[in-house]
């Protein structure tokens, strides 16, 4: 059955293309319906157009809130063409049928993520005629095109023009399945703002939406297939990273980037480097410079930092920049705020694998992260949480006696490190530098001797952290003969007495911090 467009509704917030688009439609004889500031902008462009209020003979109520409600404009877009008795009925009420639907929505999205929005200006800048008419039109796909983002424009124009003024029935329902997907975002977006200004972190119903970026590789393996999804709130961070050169980034590189991304923004006052393996802190350093921190993260294990994932809290200069090129290094990617330009060329060309490595630009890191939920799928559901963004417990306790300044520094640095470490987490540190990080083992007491394996003689006066209680003496012990000489862990074991004695008896000051980081 042919569908050739002969009347179309027009009715956009986002008005990019639309004069543009608007001639296309006029030059294929096509009728067109329209509403307020988008009538205007094609009126003034010499496009004629037909007011809606004119067309149902209802005009716009309730200052604009009602303007497309009416049975002449649903009726017009969801009678079926083929159904006889949808025709007869149209047919007695006089009613033309709509062939496009050509909507985009109130800019509620951007109207909250505006600092101290009301709750007024968001209910305002809730869209009901547009997502209705969203709706209607995708529902009738078989008859009726509907067309929701600028981006579509050229596709549907060049169409329309290929097929004599008919969008194609595989168009129809790709167009079709597209609009659905922006409502579902659209509604997910008011209940996601609703139920925070509530304060209900788990709501009866949670929805999520994201915008698919790109199509990746494949995911952690080669077998698995993956697409990149972006958070449409998000302001800074990996998900809205721009990629500066390198190859296109992998599954596994978002992984990791964001990993590294999320240990260094920790750190606000002092320039932080992190070298991130598997998801896991191989090396991390604080530094007067981001240069000097780049180094001493290096060192904190040079093997595994080859081909690891590099992030920064500062902009990276060209100093830091000669310093990741130096000779007998690789990285897969560095991610930081930005890219002096004289840095990015360094990157680029100062090195051999200089045209591989992914540089992505994250924006401001310092600005709180977005808010969201830690989300765990697991068959048949999932695990919803919100983000570990506490570090320790304001009741913290000395039972062994306080640490001096530059123990308390090198512990509070072990402690931030460590709770983005995979459990079971000890990790080793000394002058806020990384010397050994145990990772992911299943005993906490092999994690230590991990850490204590990697940090060899450099275990000697350093801080060890762990992630949770020590259910037994034994980590803390053979922490304690490799040479630590302070320990902060959340306590809360049934043999804490027990530890603290063996602590006591070493005469190492013990931080309990009253909080623990687990990281499955």
């Amino acid at each position: 059955m042919s569908n050739p467009i002969r009347r179309a509704v027009l009715s956009v917030t986002d008005k990019t293309g639309l004069v543009e688009f608007a001639k296309v439609l006029a030059g294929l004889g096509v009728e067109i319906l329209s509403t307020g500031g988008t009538a205007k902008a094609m009126s003034e462009a010499g496009i004629k157009v037909l007011e809606i209020a004119d067309y149902t003979g209802q005009p716009e109520i309730l200052a604009g809130r009602v303007k497309t409600l009416h049975p002449k404009v649903h009726g017009g877009i969801l009678a079926r063409r083929d159904d006889a008795s949808h025709r007869s009925q149209m047919d007695a009420q006089k009613f033309g049928y709509i062939d496009l639907v050509c909507v985009n929505l109130y800019r509620f999205e951007e109207t909250v993520a505006k600092p101290g929005v009301t709750v007024e200006d968001a209910i305002e800048n809730i869209d009901i005629g547009g997502p209705a008419m969203i709706r209607s039109a995708s529902k009738n796909w078989e008859h009726v095109a509907v067309v929701t983002s600028p981006a579509q424009y050229k596709e549907v124009a060049e169409a329309l023009r290929k097929n004599g003024g008919e969008v194609p029935k595989e168009l129809r329902f790709r167009l079709a399945k597209e609009a659905f997907a922006r409502t579902a975002a659209y509604d997910t977006a008011i209940s996601r703002w609703l139920a925070g200004r509530q304060g209900d972190a788990f709501p009866a119903t949670l929805g999520a939406s994201w915008t698919k970026a790109e199509d990746l590789r494949y995911g952690e393996n080669p077998h698995q297939k993956a697409a990149f999804y972006r958070d449409p709130a998000a302001k800074s961070g990996i998900g809205v990273a721009k990629q500066h050169s390198g190859k296109e980034m992998s599954f596994n590189n978002y992984l990791d980037c964001d990993a590294a991304l999320e240990l260094v923004r920790e750190f606000t006052d002092t320039p932080a480097v992190a070298v991130i393996k598997h998801n896991n802190p191989c090396g991390c350093a604080l530094g007067a410079t981001l240069d000097e921190a780049f180094a001493r993260a290096v060192q904190g294990d040079t093997v595994s930092a080859f081909g690891g994932i590099v992030a920064c809290n500062r902009p990276v200069d060209l100093a830091a920049a000669k310093a990741m090129t130096a000779p007998n290094q690789f990285f897969e990617a560095i991610v930081a705020p930005s890219f002096a330009p004289d840095a990015l060329k360094q990157l680029q060309t100062g090195a051999k694998w200089g045209k591989n490595v992914r540089l992505m630009e994250a924006g401001d890191i310092s600005k709180p992260a977005l808010a969201r939920m830690d989300i765990r799928p697991v068959t048949g559901g999932a695990l919803f949480q919100t983000r570990d963004d506490a570090l320790m417990s304001p009741e913290i306790l000395y039972p062994t006696g306080k640490p001096t300044d530059a123990q308390w520094a090198d512990l509070q640095f072990a402690w931030t490190v460590c709770k983005h470490v995979k459990s079971n987490a000890i990790v080793f540190a000394k002058e806020r530098m990384v010397v050994g990080v145990g990772a992911g083992q299943m005993s906490r007491v092999d994690s230590a001797r991990i850490a204590c394996w990697k940090a060899g003689d450099r275990a000697k006066g350093a801080a060890c952290a762990s992630d949770a209680f020590f259910p037994f003496p034994d980590a803390l012990e053979i922490s304690l003969q490799a040479g630590v000489t302070s320990v902060i862990q959340p306590g809360g074991s049934v043999k804490d007495e027990e530890i603290i004695a063996v602590a006591k008896k070493a005469g190492v000051p013990m931080v309990i911090t009253g909080m623990r980081h687990f990281r499955h």
